[in-house]
């Protein structure tokens, strides 16, 4: 009974995250009818509507996304527990991921490969914007986060810095000329990156005589993205503080140029975090244990 309330509640999260009984069907390798089955199964059992059907779509109730949020956190337990005690089961699974923006194009997808190889079974969602997530409310297994954290109800795994500079676009510099101190900056335009929440321009951090100190150089313009933030530093539209790793094939090729030397950006926190629960599931450690040796070879 209990192995079949299981495979029921696999089969409801499958149709939720594809948003049809016939691809859910396909994936599961079962009959259309059978998943319909498995769905009406539940729904019975519970006393509740989880699902809205129509000839055209399928659309989840309140109660249905409620048992969704839950049914997948008790999977992963289940699947997490199975892994502990077992040396055969490889990890396999769905594995929804977070990640912002620079270190997907300059850590993550480079190497993505390597860990499809290591892990076939895993299927991988990412995620990748620079705005703050809700791990529970947004169903991701697992986020990375650049920067200091603030949230204190998950576990977080620190893995180490990267490095960040300061740069202008020669178009630029040749019209506003080079800032060579701090002080400097004020009489210059940058790109900011703004917080989601606040909406104020996050602060510039450097390393003067020793001491690290804050500096928020005026606007020309505010952006929430860092893809957008590169793309107006190309442009010459002001002055920009990144991660290396994101400029550094600008800067070699002349299109950026590195400025205020003798003052280096203080590097940013990178690490992971996934929610409080009893048994971890096997995809979010697995790769937790990859990403914290591609991290550590990368920046060694």
């Amino acid at each position: 009974m209990r192995s079949n309330m299981i495979e029921n509640i696999s089969i409801f999260i499958q149709v939720v995250e594809q948003g049809s009984f016939t691809k859910a069907a396909d994936i599961l390798q079962l009959h259309r009818p059978a998943v319909s089955k498995a769905i009406q199964q539940i729904e019975n059992d519970l006393g509740v509507k989880l699902i809205h059907r129509t000839t055209r779509k399928l659309s989840i109730t309140a109660k249905g996304d409620e048992f969704y949020q839950r049914a997948r956190q008790v999977l992963a337990e289940v699947d997490g527990m199975m892994a502990n005690f077992s040396s055969t089961l490889p990890p396999r699974g769905r594995l929804r991921l977070d990640v912002p923006l620079a270190l997907a194009h300059t850590l993550i997808i480079p190497h993505l490969t390597q860990f499809q190889s290591l892990y076939p079974d895993i299927e991988i969602v990412l995620v990748s914007s620079d705005k703050k997530t809700d791990l529970i409310a947004e169903g991701v297994d697992c986020v990375v986060r650049l920067g200091e954290l603030q949230d204190s109800s998950f576990i977080s795994r620190r893995l180490g810095e990267i490095r960040m500079v300061t740069c202008a676009a020669p178009s630029y510099l040749q019209r506003h000329g080079r800032p060579e101190t701090l002080a400097e900056l004020e009489q210059h335009r940058a790109v900011n990156f703004f917080s989601d929440r606040s909406r104020e321009a996050m602060e510039w951090k450097f390393i003067e005589d020793g001491v690290i100190v804050s500096r928020r150089p005026p606007s020309s313009m505010l952006v929430d993205n860092s893809d957008i933030l590169l793309s107006c530093g190309l442009a010459g539209l002001g002055i920009i503080q990144a991660s290396y790793g994101t400029l550094a094939r600008h800067i070699a090729s002349g299109e950026l140029e590195e400025i205020l030397t003798h003052y280096p950006s203080v590097s940013k926190p990178v690490s992971v975090m996934y929610a409080d629960r009893r048994y971890l599931s096997p995809q979010v450690r697995v790769f937790i244990d990859w990403f914290s040796e591609i991290f550590a070879r990368r920046t060694a």
